[in-house]
């Protein structure tokens, strides 16, 4: 079985989705099975090897002009495939700021329409591309794409599973008329895929509520990260500065304020710390992030606050390995939460917010505590009880590197996927799969 694996880009930044595709495919491959990482919209970025496939599918530049220009799509194939070169593509992405809430609903929109939408043309090549690949089955990135569902399977006769990755955080930035418009098309199209996979039990109840996807075509599937080897270094105790650390993506959503926040309490409380603070900071992110610098340039913060901007794959453990206590205060209820699993791989407990994926995570690694969602105050108490307490600091982290360990490991990711996958494409031949045969044998 061949599978063809769609991931999409993000302009040029890391997110946790290329990151969870890239180490997926990376496992699925060392695992033997036959597995081709296409991107869509632009080039992955991942800070481990990159295995994805040289070329874009529904290259953004294509997406955007066809859209505004529907007599685009009509140029020769040669001229649209340069328009896809994964160089000119980055080149183009560069720097992006956040999309107008309006053209974000637009193109939405244009996706889900499929054969019928401004897009036809970057359709056809997509078909083309599974039939020359000999593709058995197709995996679409998230539930904006379940538009090319019907074509797909009646073009070219494979099913299609779809990874349903936190669309919520789009779907909320549009209006109520365009919310409606969208999610009143996605449910329609989303009656033709196969199968969907949620990373989190909370973001598959989101999905069966909002986007109406039957709980018999939904797998969950937890997310897993790669550990190497000689990734970890164990560290004991030191007579240091409590370190509070925040290692993603800087915009407000994420909520670097809501820790600023809770750490100019802790400092007010007269308590000896210090922030470290890395992440991608995009160019429509960065007023946002100079009113929190403004902050920690000046009064009590002063001195205390270490900003180190984007780290690489080598950055980012050598990071978790000089923090004490992980915390990303998002104000939205995340889908996934990657970088959760990244840092209790460290041992290093966390943090979070009582909403969205968290609880789940914080219970299913026993590695950390949970406070009320946009609450400086509680968000400083929890920071504060570990600080306290280094014992219960130590067996949390302790506890939440062996759960990584146990059940959130890419090649765990990779057998559970690969079932999944496998089962799909039984049921579309026809072939009885095992959890149908052991029905039958009971």
């Amino acid at each position: 079985m061949r599978v063809a694996y769609l991931t999409a880009g993000a302009g040029g930044m890391y997110c946790g989705s290329c990151l969870r595709d890239n180490a997926l495919a990376g496992a699925l491959r060392r695992r033997g099975h036959d597995v081709l990482l296409m991107p869509v919209y632009s080039p992955i970025r991942t800070d481990e090897t990159d295995v994805s496939e040289n070329g874009v599918l529904y290259g953004g530049i294509n997406v955007y002009l066809q859209y505004r220009w529907p007599w685009i799509s009509k140029l020769p194939n040669a001229v649209t495939k340069l328009l896809d070169r994964p160089a000119l593509l980055r080149l183009a992405m560069r720097g992006a700021g956040s999309t107008d809430p309006k053209l974000a609903a637009n193109l939405m929109l244009a996706l889900l329409e499929g054969e019928s939408g401004p897009q036809k043309v970057e359709l056809d090549k997509l078909t083309d591309y599974l039939q020359r690949v000999d593709a058995s089955l197709v995996h679409l990135p998230n539930a904006f794409f379940v538009g090319l569902a019907s074509a797909i399977k009646r073009r070219v006769n494979i099913p299609v599973v779809c990874t349903l990755t936190g669309e919520d955080i789009l779907l909320d930035t549009l209006d109520d008329a365009h919310r409606n418009r969208v999610l009143d098309l996605l449910r329609t199209k989303a009656r033709d895929v196969d199968g969907f996979i949620g990373v989190t039990k909370y973001y598959g109840s989101y999905a069966r509520e909002h986007f109406e996807v039957d709980a018999d075509r939904l797998r969950h599937i937890p997310l897993g990260i790669s550990i190497e080897p000689n990734q970890y270094i164990a560290t004991t105790p030191q007579e240091k500065p409590f370190t509070i650390g925040y290692l993603a993506r800087i915009c407000p959503e994420k909520g670097l304020h809501n820790l600023v926040d809770a750490f100019e309490i802790l400092l007010a409380e007269g308590r000896d710390c210090r922030l470290k603070i890395a992440g991608y900071l995009g160019k429509g992110d960065q007023a946002y992030f100079q009113k929190q610098r403004v902050r920690i340039e000046s009064g009590s913060l002063a001195g205390r606050v270490d900003y180190l901007g984007e780290v690489d794959r080598a950055g980012k453990f050598k990071f978790l390995q000089e923090i004490d206590v992980f915390s990303v205060p998002t104000d939205y209820a995340e889908a996934k939460g990657l970088y959760i699993l990244e840092a209790l791989s460290q041992g290093v407990p966390v943090v979070q917010p009582d909403h969205g994926s968290f609880p789940e995570l914080v219970e299913a690694s026993g590695g950390g505590l949970l406070h009320r969602p946009g609450d400086a105050r509680e968000l400083a108490a929890r920071l504060a009880e570990l600080m306290d307490d280094p014992v219960k600091r130590q067996h949390l982290g302790r506890t939440g590197r062996e759960a990584v360990q146990a059940e959130f490991t890419d090649e765990r990711m990779a057998e559970r996927v690969w079932d999944y996958f496998t089962e799909i494409h039984a049921q579309h031949m026809g072939r009885p799969t095992d959890e149908s045969m052991k029905a039958v044998t009971t």
